[in-house]
């Protein structure tokens, strides 16, 4: 019989040790090949699904700068259209005004003068005394604004 010694038991240990090690790094690579087959296949999903996107948001940023230039021309149109209307405005006043403002003044002192020769007509009444209970107050303290404010 042949007996065993102690430096085959430790080298027979050291195979087995790495039996197991190589085995376990076979399983982790196996696992990570699988990953890495998951990740291109989702890596060419998303490929393939955002090129058609990216088309259309290229499309989309075209017509949004086609809208923002009609949006400007129509701006400067409004602006070239205030102007003008500032400028009429302004004729118009400088035109108009003036005589507008003679024909008001002159109607105001017609209407004056036709309310003087109305209160000339019509003849003067009596003082009017208010009567406070107790004592007379003369016409002079009551005036129009204070009527229907009495004590």
């Amino acid at each position: 019989m042949h007996t065993v010694s102690g430096g085959e038991v430790a080298g027979i240990l050291v195979a087995v040790f790495w039996a197991i090690l190589v085995s376990f790094l076979a399983v982790a690579l196996a696992r990570l090949a699988q990953t890495l087959r998951a990740t291109t296949k989702l890596v060419a999903d998303v490929t393939d699904r955002a090129v058609p996107l990216l088309a259309d948001a290229s499309a989309a940023v075209r017509s949004a700068q086609t809208q923002i230039e009609r949006v400007d021309a129509i701006a400067t149109d409004v602006q070239e259209v205030t102007s003008n209307a500032s400028a009429l405005s302004t004729t118009v006043a400088s035109t108009f005004g003036g005589p507008l403002v003679k024909v008001a003044a002159f109607g105001y002192g017609v209407r004056k003068a036709i309310a003087g020769r109305r209160e000339e007509d019509v003849p003067a009444t009596a003082p009017r005394r208010a009567v406070i209970v107790g004592r007379t107050v003369p016409t002079a303290r009551w005036t129009k604004r204070n009527r229907g404010k009495r004590d």
